[in-house]
């Protein structure tokens, strides 16, 4: 089979046929038929997949893949509200050779902050969360799932009453989207795009003229864009100010603390999120950090690219000066950072500019940040030696510096081999943190 269609065949909702053409792929490499480059100081440990949804539609096997080709230092995978990627992707990491973590992302309800939107717009309370460094996939997100599922019904029958004939079945329009029924916004976007087309054949684009407001050869150029009249649907559609688009109660979301003890509970590192400090909940971040700090929060997610890379100057230069802010303040509560681009939209890079001169300032604190999580996956998948394991606490304590030194340490000297893991599960359970590093940095 030529490579193209293995690289094709790893995106099939089949986990066999993925496990089959990623093990083909790594024999080519193993035989010397194809090259992986050795690896850069550049890391993403934040790719969507399709588990919930990435613009390209890859797969956790897939995101390896790239990752490997391009030389990735760390990659990391974080699906919405599930974990349904994360054995695929470890095992994936595993038979590469390279260095993975995995994760989940949801959103919550944060007391504190009831009266101030933190970083999801229009929404008092509410909070993009995080839980990475997960070691196995399992059932403890079904909660979310479940919450996610029943908000993007009450979304999609609203909007069915408004759009009339071109109304969505969510099991038979909807699920065939998802490899394991864990659809989003943007599923439901597809969708009905899809159906109208179904629908209203040649006449697709008036329809939507009317729906959102413009002329219908307008409209029709549009189409042509998917990417962005998916966009366009989003905000009249299902966003704030939409039809389909009510205001979430504090039921409508798990509490923050919820989700860290259940992120905690699967001996999983909990991650706050941060927009770009515009927001009332993000203008003081050092109350921000010193809050989730005191929760339980140990990193903090952030995405460089929509921080930097803006055309005009005066937004430029606004939200440099909160990326600075940001990090001082993660400095400070020695909180990591976990950093990518997300691929859950058109046109989002693969990977940050690590050569941006904006960023200059950032890339060792970037890629010690995915060393960290990093060297905590490999010690808890391994070793069971975690971030939250009893031999790590008894050795550092309270004093999350040092942990966090430590992990990185880890993750920074390991090379990734079968040879490693092995001689790891073989300690389980049996070494202290000084042995670890000895074993690993060997």
């Amino acid at each position: 089979m030529q490579i193209v269609d293995l690289e094709q065949q790893l995106n099939d909702f089949d986990i066999n046929a993925r496990k089959s053409a990623l093990t083909e792929l790594a024999g080519l490499v193993q035989m010397g038929e194809m090259t992986l480059p050795d690896a850069k100081p550049e890391v993403n440990i934040h790719f969507h997949t399709f588990f919930s949804f990435n613009a390209e539609n890859w797969s956790p096997s897939c995101v390896a893949w790239e990752a490997a080709k391009y030389g990735l230092e760390v990659a990391g995978i974080v699906d919405f509200d599930v974990l349904d990627g994360v054995d695929e992707f470890l095992d994936a990491g595993e038979l590469l050779g390279i260095k993975t973590t995995a994760g989940f992302e949801s959103r919550v309800y944060v007391s504190e902050y009831s009266d101030k939107i933190i970083n999801s717009p229009n929404e008092p309370g509410i909070l993009y969360f995080m839980g990475q460094g997960c070691v196995k996939s399992g059932p403890e997100s079904d909660g979310l799932r479940r919450m996610a599922k029943d908000r993007n019904i009450g979304v999609m029958q609203r909007v069915n009453a408004y759009l009339g004939d071109v109304s969505l079945d969510y099991d038979r329009d909807v699920l065939p989207l998802t490899p394991s029924g864990n659809a989003t916004e943007r599923h439901l976007l597809a969708a009905y795009d899809r159906k109208a087309r179904e629908v209203h054949g040649n006449r697709a684009a008036e329809f939507w003229a009317g729906v959102i407001e413009m002329p219908e050869p307008e409209v029709s150029t549009l189409m042509e864009n998917t990417p962005a009249f998916h966009e366009k649907l989003r905000a009249k559609l299902i966003k704030f100010g939409g039809v389909g688009y009510v205001q979430p109660e504090n039921s409508s979301f798990p509490t923050v603390e919820q989700v860290i003890e259940m992120v905690k509970s699967i001996g999983a590192l909990p991650t706050t999120a941060w927009l770009d400090g515009t927001n009332p909940g993000e203008a003081d971040m050092m109350s921000n950090l010193e809050l989730m700090a005191s929760k339980g929060v140990v990193a903090i997610n952030i995405i460089p690219d929509r921080n930097w890379n803006i055309k005009k100057p005066e937004d430029k230069a606004l939200k440099l000066a909160k990326l600075k802010e940001v990090v001082d303040a993660a400095k400070h509560f020695a909180l990591p950072l976990s950093v990518g681009t997300e691929m859950n939209k058109a046109g989002l890079p693969f990977v940050d500019n690590f050569a941006a001169p904006e960023l200059a300032d950032y890339v060792e604190d970037f890629v010690k940040g995915a060393q960290f999580f990093y060297g905590h996956t490999l010690l808890a998948r391994y070793a069971d030696l975690g971030y939250f394991s009893p031999a790590v606490e008894a050795a550092f304590g309270k004093d999350r510096k040092a942990k966090n030194q430590f992990f990185t340490k880890i993750g920074s000297s390991a090379k990734p081999s079968l040879s490693l893991y092995e001689s790891l599960r073989k300690h389980s359970g049996k070494l202290a943190p000084e042995e670890a590093l000895w074993l690993v940095s060997r």
